[in-house]
């Protein structure tokens, strides 16, 4: 139980994380990588009702894939809260890339909401470093907490 448990927690924080630093892009000007609005806006064809709904597929989101970050850093031989950090940046690094080309390529052009139909290489940028923010804190709290699948 204690494992579900701290693996849960590594994907609230770590989406926490990645959602602040999304927010701080998004508000500074940069990009428009307000995540969570775009999310929820995919399901409500809204941005007025979107928050709610982009909130939790957000977070749900995250708690899944940390279960999925775990599996990755279990396959690994690491000795140190440090390595854990490591491997887990540069899983965000992968899973960045994957998440910014799919979002470029397929859900910016059919995105119901005007203001979330263009992302280029700033909306793209911002998403690589938000998951790489995410992967630091799951490989963090996993790393400290000494949680291994395998």
């Amino acid at each position: 139980m204690k494992l579900i448990l701290v693996i849960i927690l590594s994907g609230i924080l770590g989406t926490s994380g990645m959602s602040l630093v999304m927010w701080l892009i998004t508000r500074s000007g940069l990009a428009n990588a307000d995540m969570i609005w775009a999310i929820g806006s995919i399901y409500t064809r809204s941005y007025s009702n979107a928050l709610l709904p982009g909130f939790i597929m957000h977070f749900a989101a995250g708690i899944i894939y940390a279960f999925l970050y775990v599996v990755i850093l279990s396959l690994f031989s690491l000795g140190s809260v440090g390595a854990y950090i490591g491997v887990g940046a540069m899983t965000g690094v992968f899973h960045g890339l994957v998440v910014s080309f799919l979002l470029a390529v397929l859900v910016a052009e059919h995105h119901p909401i005007e203001q979330f139909q263009k992302a280029g290489s700033e909306v793209a940028a911002a998403h690589l470093f938000g998951h790489i923010i995410y992967g630091l804190i799951v490989g963090a709290v996993i790393g400290i907490a000494g949680i291994r699948f395998l």
